[in-house]
């Protein structure tokens, strides 16, 4: 009974991996939805698939070179009783 399961478990797997892999296009008789607003072109799929420095930001490597004395916080007060 348990070669069952993990015969249609492997199956599954199977038919999930051998999808083709080709450039994005909309369907036939279909086009690309409108422009952003303020844009000037109708992005690409590849534009729409490539992230941003905002999606995906840069590695900051500034060091903290010297220390400095914390300033007084005014709104670190106790909590009350």
């Amino acid at each position: 009974m348990t070669r069952r399961p993990l015969l249609l478990a492997a199956v599954a797997l199977t038919l999930a991996g051998c999808g083709a892999r080709r450039d994005l296009r909309p369907a036939e008789g279909e086009a690309l939805p409108p422009p952003p607003y303020g844009a000037t072109a109708t992005p690409t799929p590849g534009d729409l698939l490539t992230p941003t420095t905002q999606q995906r930001p840069t590695r900051s490597d500034e060091l903290l070179r010297e220390s400095t004395e914390r300033q007084d916080d005014p709104f670190d007060i106790p909590p009350r009783n």
